[in-house]
């Protein structure tokens, strides 16, 4: 316990140096982004899931460092060497999407404007790497217990098909869902702290390390991205947290809890690809800021996303939507508890 809390204060205190030095980095380098829920949007500095990366490679670091000089065990460390392989490469992908310029144009010596960017088809496959690490390692258990049907032994289907499906689903799910100041980091914060307290009472310390040290590190950054942010999180934390769900519960053997606690997000995913067959394209999280300083959505009383139902429930706020949307999300943290 004395190591986790260790590691966790490094998580915190990495991210809580590294965070502000990236804000000036990002912004000479030009990743930023508009806030667009601001009466004169302001540009900020984009892709804040390299700082939670940070701090979060740092603290399970320091976690292996101390088990293995200090209480001599090792057997924990291949695992959670394995998950930071998969955030270096998931953070890696997230940071490609966020520098991508498709919302500028480029032209073309014969006048023509040529829109740059990732297309959207191609983004669930570059997410698909960060999975072999724990591919490799075999990572969990294969036989998992299957509603209404009982346990049931993957075998070998386990790594090569239910790991890489867990890990490049759950990435996109997350990064469904956002668009608001201290959204993303603020629910970041509730489900890995909760599934971290969860995998710690059930036994599985490596899962329980890999979410509260994650669970540090996004209460740092939320220090800069909480109304009014001072940067914003990108593609790069939603991939990022995304993995690390995905990767705690597989090495944890406890993708139930984990299913429960996603539901949110299942949703909105559900709502978003109900918004691609209604439109032809996915629906924005966004709504238009009114003189009052409310946000309403753009769609009127068409609901194509969590935070349309929210902003439908009367003029509210930037941080009045965030915060009804932490609330939904500890519902459901809570139900995780209710079975033990």
């Amino acid at each position: 316990m004395r190591a986790l809390l260790i590691s966790m204060i490094v998580s915190l205190v990495t991210t809580l140096i590294i965070t502000p030095q990236a804000i000036r980095f990002l912004w000479c380098a030009g990743i930023n982004g508009r806030d667009l829920h601001k009466k004169n949007r302001p540009r900020l500095p984009a892709s804040g899931g390299i700082c939670v990366a940070s701090g979060i490679i740092a603290g399970i670091l320091s976690y292996v460092g101390i088990q293995t000089f200090v209480y001599g065990a090792q057997t924990v460390s291949i695992y959670l060497l394995g998950v930071i392989s998969t955030i270096l490469i998931v953070t890696f992908v997230g940071l490609i999407d966020d520098i991508n310029v498709k919302s500028k144009d480029v032209e073309t010596r014969d006048g023509k404007n040529l829109k740059m960017g990732l297309p959207q088809w191609i983004k669930p496959l570059l997410t698909l790497p960060a999975a072999i690490p724990l591919m490799v390692l075999n990572a969990g258990e294969t036989t998992m217990s299957v509603p209404f049907i009982g346990l049931i032994n993957f075998g070998i289907f386990y790594p090569l098909l239910l790991i890489p499906i867990g890990v490049v689903g759950v990435s996109n799910m997350i990064n469904m869902l956002g668009g608001f100041n201290g959204l993303e980091a603020s629910l970041g914060i509730v489900y890995s702290l909760s599934l971290g307290i969860f995998a710690l009472m059930v036994g599985a310390e490596t899962a329980g390390v890999i979410f509260l040290v994650t669970s540090a590190a996004l209460v740092a950054f939320l220090k800069y991205n909480w109304y009014p942010a001072k940067i914003l999180p990108g593609d790069s934390l939603t991939y990022l947290l995304g993995s690390i769900v995905a990767s705690g519960v597989i090495v944890g053997n406890i993708e139930k809890v984990g299913l429960i606690i996603m539901l949110p997000f299942i949703f909105q995913g559900i709502l978003k690809f109900y918004s691609l067959f209604k439109m032809k394209k996915f629906a924005s999280d966004l709504g238009e800021l009114q003189k009052d300083g409310s946000i309403k959505s753009k769609y009127g009383k068409n609901i194509y996303s969590l935070t349309h139902i929210v902003m439908n429930f009367g003029r509210l706020s930037e941080k009045q939507i965030v915060s009804i949307l932490i609330c939904i999300e500890i519902i459901f943290s809570i139900l995780i508890f209710l079975g033990l």
